[in-house]
C-alpha cells in the first residue's frame, strides 16, 4: 500500500521537473515567440547541468525494482499486492520515456521523433490515471480523484504538443500541472498517511477490517464531510498559488534576462532566428523611412 514516503519521492520526482520545465520553455519562447517549439526535455550545456535527467535515469528503475520486490514478497492481501504492482507499472513506463530522452540523439528520429515522445508520456499519464486511488474508498477517494485530475491534465497537454509544439499554452499547463500534481502528492502523503497532518476527527489511511479496500476512517459523518471540504479548499488553495508564483515568475524573467535559462535552441534555430532577423530588419528601416 502506498504511503508517506512514497507519495513524497513520487512529489520529488514530478516536482522540480515542472519547475525546471517552466524555467527553460518560458525562457525559450521569451527569446523569440514566432519561434518557440516545445521539447520534450530542454537539455542545458554543458552537460553536467543534465545531472537531473541522469538521476532520474538510475533512481527510477531501482524504485521500481524495490515496487516488483515487495510486490512479490507479499501474500495474502490482494489490494496490497496490486498496489505495488500499480505503482510498479508507473514508474517503468516513466522509466522507459527518461531512456528515451537519454539516448534521443541517438535514436532513428524518423521513427522516435519529438512527437512520438510526447505521445508516449500521454500514455504513460493515462495508465497512471487508470491506476490512480485502486482499493481506496471514503475520504481517499476524493484526494485521490483530485490528483487523477491533475494527471489526466498532463495527459492532455502532452497529447496536444504531439500534435502542435508551438501551443506555449499547453507547455504552460504541462509545467503547472507537474508541479502542481508533486504538491498535491505531497499534500496527499500528509493528510493521508501520517497522524500530525490527517484530517481533524479522522485516522490516517488504513485496510478496513473484512475488506480489500483502504480508507481514512473517521469518526463522525461530520468529520467525512469536514475532511472533503477541507480536501477541496486545499486543493483550490495549491491551484491559485502555483498559478499566481507562475505569472509572477513569468513576469520576472520576461523583466530580467540574465535570469533565464542558457539557450537550449541549438544552432539549428539560432540560425533561424538569425535569417528571421535579417529579413525583418529591412522591413524595420523601410517603416523608419
Amino acid at each position: 500500500m502506498a504511503s508517506f514516503e512514497t507519495h513524497l519521492l513520487a512529489s520529488l520526482f514530478f516536482t522540480p521537473i515542472g519547475i525546471r520545465r517552466f524555467l527553460c520553455s518560458s525562457s525559450h519562447f521569451l527569446k523569440n515567440p514566432s519561434l518557440f517549439k516545445s521539447k520534450p526535455w530542454y537539455f542545458s550545456n554543458p552537460k553536467w547541468k543534465n545531472l537531473d535527467l541522469y538521476i532520474l535515469a538510475v533512481a527510477l528503475p531501482l524504485a521500481s525494482f524495490a515496487e516488483i520486490f515487495i510486490f512479490s514478497s507479499l501474500s495474502g492481501h490482494s489490494t496490497y499486492r496490486f498496489s505495488f504492482f500499480q505503482q510498479f507499472s508507473s514508474l517503468s513506463l516513466f522509466w522507459i520515456l527518461i531512456i528515451f530522452l537519454v539516448l534521443y540523439d541517438s535514436l532513428d528520429h524518423l521513427l522516435f521523433n519529438e512527437s512520438f515522445i510526447f505521445v508516449y508520456a500521454c500514455i504513460a499519464f493515462l495508465v497512471e490515471y487508470y491506476f490512480i486511488g485502486v482499493g481506496i474508498t471514503g475520504l481517499g477517494t476524493i484526494v485521490y480523484n483530485l490528483l487523477a485530475q491533475l494527471t489526466l491534465l498532463c495527459a492532455g497537454c502532452c497529447l496536444v504538443l504531439s500534435v502542435k509544439r508551438t501551443a506555449f499554452f499547453a507547455e504552460f499547463l504541462l509545467c503547472f500541472g507537474l508541479v502542481f500534481k508533486g504538491t498535491w502528492l505531497l499534500q496527499t502523503g500528509l493528510c493521508l498517511y501520517t497522524d500530525a497532518f490527517v484530517f481533524k476527527g479522522c485516522k490516517k489511511m488504513e485496510v478496513l477490517p473484512r475488506s480489500p479496500n483502504a480508507d481514512v476512517h473517521c469518526e463522525l459523518d461530520d468529520d467525512s464531510m469536514r475532511g472533503v471540504a477541507l480536501a477541496n479548499l486545499l486543493f483550490t488553495v495549491h491551484g491559485i498559488l502555483i498559478m499566481i508564483i507562475s505569472v509572477v515568475g513569468f513576469g520576472i524573467l520576461s523583466s530580467f534576462k540574465n535570469l533565464r535559462c542558457e539557450d537550449t535552441s541549438g544552432p539549428l534555430l539560432a540560425q533561424l532566428e538569425s535569417t528571421d532577423n535579417l529579413l525583418m530588419r529591412p522591413v524595420h528601416e523601410l517603416e523608419v523611412e
